[in-house]
């Protein structure tokens, strides 16, 4: 089991307990033996009384039996000693006005010849993978994100969840189990967190105990610590991955079928303006990351988000990030302060990662008044609860609006809901695509032209279904064939597209 140690707590000397060295089991059998300790404990009958020595284990072996704990490993104790003695002595030796000044690379290769040297004084009789492994974990403790280095480099991790310090969760392809990487205790936990959160410029403490940032590669980052979190800190990690999943990936997984995904880059060109809706862990960002890869390259994109996660792949993009109040309540920026301001900077799109307040009245105003290709997302489970949601949250900017009215707006800004959703078993789906069309009465009309309707679960637990072409044809054909993207006239033609 790999554990990490943290910086502040632990000093040069080793922890004491039996198993730590080598002189306490030379040691602690002579003393067993001593004669005054049977007479205080059977003055009335000495002489029946078997050898005191043997009688100490069963007392302490059943009650720790009994209570399900697990005996150390003296192995294990020996190498987090080591480890933590050697780390002492590392940052002893670490001049960190030199360190601020030194290549990244170089200096964790600098710092790992010494962390070696230290191996050779402290220990030479570590074999060549513990040596290496202790190298690791030293320099990922020194350096980097601690035990959650090892979780982070495996690229089939989807989620890491983070339950306290012994409690690690990992989600890999769609299914929950959990790790064996373990912190040492709250404290480590936290410094790892104060270590992320403090490299993007936020806080995390009892005064702002929740905390939402982004790790280095885009990924995003969740923390709630204790008095808010009974059990300990909670973590919880969204990857994303340095390499975004790209169109020709989804198709591999069948999370859309090529007529599918042929609409939505039409959309794209001929400048829709997009909603994508599901639920948490349905996809929606890594949907709207692909989608992006089809708006023009001359087109100047500005990005809204409360923590930057977006990966455009654009040359011309602008990215925005909200901003929490500081300790005293004061200084935020909300997502519609920087809407208001992004439509005085000439965007051609305007891009929010969620819409979950009154920025969406600023958006849906922004997709009327020539920023056509804009997206966002909304958490909803279908097109027409995304509606319905949107309606919700443009009541948080306080403004009364006759329903009739804010239907229209939404009729006339809205072209297309992409719903994207996570079955049952972990596949992701793109399970609907709606065109909004108009308005009858006080009722905003759509029309379903792509579907996945799913049959049953198989034994493995995993959803199946087919995506099915539903027979409408679209009435934005025209602006797609106006932006170049010429559509075969079979395409919508109903019928079963794809089974899976």
């Amino acid at each position: 089991m790999l554990r990490g140690i943290g910086r502040g707590p632990f000093g040069p000397k080793s922890p004491p307990g039996p198993g730590t060295g080598s002189a306490a089991a030379v040691i602690d059998p002579p003393l067993a033996p001593a004669q005054p300790e049977p007479s205080p404990r059977n003055e009335s009958a000495p002489s029946p009384r078997p050898a005191p020595a043997p009688e100490p284990e069963p007392p302490a072996v059943i009650p720790a039996a009994r209570r399900g704990e697990v005996k150390a490993d003296p192995a294990q104790e020996q190498y987090e000693a080591l480890k933590r003695t050697i780390h002492t002595r590392l940052v002893d030796r670490l001049d960190m006005t030199r360190v601020g000044e030194m290549d990244p690379k170089t200096l964790r290769n600098e710092i790992r010849g010494v962390v070696e040297d230290l191996c050779d004084v402290e220990n030479p009789l570590l074999n060549r993978n513990e040596r290496q492994r202790l190298v690791n974990e030293i320099l990922d403790e020194t350096f980097g994100y601690g035990p959650l280095e090892l979780l982070l480099k495996d690229d089939k991790i989807g989620d890491i969840m983070i339950n306290g310090p012994k409690n690690i969760y990992v989600e890999k392809g769609g299914r929950i189990s959990k790790s064996e990487v373990t912190f040492r205790d709250n404290e480590h936990l936290l410094q790892i967190i104060d270590r992320i959160v403090s490299r993007v410029g936020r806080r995390v403490d009892e005064t702002s105990p929740m905390v939402d940032a982004r790790l280095p590669d885009g990924s995003r980052f969740n923390a709630i610590i204790p008095p808010l979190a009974l059990d300990g800190p909670v973590v919880t990690i969204r990857m994303f991955g340095s390499k975004p999943l790209s169109k020709d990936d989804l198709l591999k997984f069948k999370a859309f079928t090529p007529e599918m995904l042929a609409v939505m880059e039409g959309a794209m060109r001929a400048r829709l303006n997009v909603i994508i809706s599901g639920g948490t862990g349905s996809g929606k960002t890594t949907l709207l990351n692909t989608l992006s890869r089809f708006i023009q390259h001359d087109h100047r994109v500005i990005t809204i988000e409360d923590a930057a996660e977006l990966q455009l792949q654009q040359d011309h993009v602008v990215r925005l990030e909200t901003r929490p109040p500081n300790i005293e309540g004061r200084g935020a920026v909300t997502a519609t302060d920087l809407v208001k301001n992004a439509l005085r900077m000439r965007p051609d799109r305007i891009i929010i990662g969620e819409c979950r307040g009154a920025e969406t009245l600023d958006m849906i105003q922004a997709m009327n008044t020539g920023h056509e290709g804009s997206m966002t997302t909304v958490h909803a489970n279908t097109p027409r609860d995304a509606l319905s949601r949107l309606e919700t949250m443009i009541s948080m900017a306080g403004l009364e609006l006759p329903i009739r009215a804010l239907r229209s707006q939404f009729a006339s800004a809205v072209d297309l809901i992409i719903q994207a959703s996570r079955l049952p078993g972990g596949p992701r789906k793109v399970t609907s695509i709606s065109e909004v069309i108009g308005m009858e009465g006080d009722t905003i009309i759509m029309q379903e032209i792509f579907a996945f309707r799913q049959h049953g679960i198989d034994e493995s637990g995993r959803a199946y279904g087919e995506f099915i072409a539903t027979g409408i044809r679209p009435t934005f054909m025209d602006r797609l064939e106006q932006s170049g993207c010429h559509l075969p006239h079979d395409l919508f033609t109903q019928r079963v597209m794809l089974k899976d």
